[in-house]
């Protein structure tokens, strides 16, 4: 099954879901979840099964907070489906999480903030079609969603004593030797190299190698 198609639904979640701050999805290595969620069937080629738990609905800022949660979700749950083309979205129903983030096939997406901490979760089965490589018409499905990219010089451990002790001045070496390439992740997956620039008075990256079968989306 490719993984296009449920990378595609969970950004187009993460781009339209109403917090008042950006989220962006990353796979969740931990399949299973409790509480409840709002689930909805797409029928269409493909078809789909989705399912969005928000962790503490409160902090959606869509101006209706005594409406149902499946109302309040459904504009995202058809922005969410509109990347898998033309089809019929049922409405959504209030489910037990574990009933559909554990079933077989779905691939489980944490939403994510800045700090990295999870405040949704959207689980995510694509069925009726076979993996293939993302086109331009299936591109254009997403090309107004953003993706988070990021540029990793280098990295290091320390122990938390270290940490606490650091202050203006302190130089952290990292483990990357001066004049290395850096690494260029998309929603932390890493799919190329590049070296840092400075371009019209701002850091850049210039692309020098994209990862033979990196994904993208």
């Amino acid at each position: 099954m490719s993984t296009f198609h449920e990378t595609a639904v969970a950004a187009a979640i993460a781009g339209r879901l109403p917090f008042g701050y950006p989220v962006i999805p990353a796979p969740s290595t931990d399949p299973g979840a409790v509480g409840s969620a709002i689930v909805a069937t797409f029928t269409g080629t493909p078809g789909a099964r989705i399912a969005i738990q928000v962790l503490d609905p409160s902090q959606l800022e869509d101006g209706s907070p005594t409406a149902p949660l499946a109302d309040r979700l459904h504009p995202i749950l058809e922005a969410a489906v509109a990347v898998l083309g033309t089809g019929t979205l049922a409405a959504g129903e209030e489910v037990p999480a574990a009933s559909v983030f554990a079933e077989a096939g779905t691939q489980v997406f944490d939403m994510v903030d800045a700090a990295g901490t999870v405040v949704a979760r959207a689980a995510v089965r694509v069925e009726g079609t076979q993996a293939s490589p993302a086109g331009p018409q299936r591109l254009s499905r997403i090309a107004g969603v953003e993706m988070e990219l990021v540029v990793e010089i280098g990295r290091t451990r320390m122990p938390v004593r270290d940490v606490l002790s650091l202050e203006p001045g302190r130089v952290v070496e990292l483990d990357r030797a001066a004049g290395s390439p850096a690494d260029i992740k998309l929603n932390g997956r890493l799919i190329g190299h590049g070296t840092v620039v400075v371009a019209e008075g701002d850091f850049a990256i210039r692309v020098e190698r994209i990862l033979d079968g990196a994904e993208v989306v």
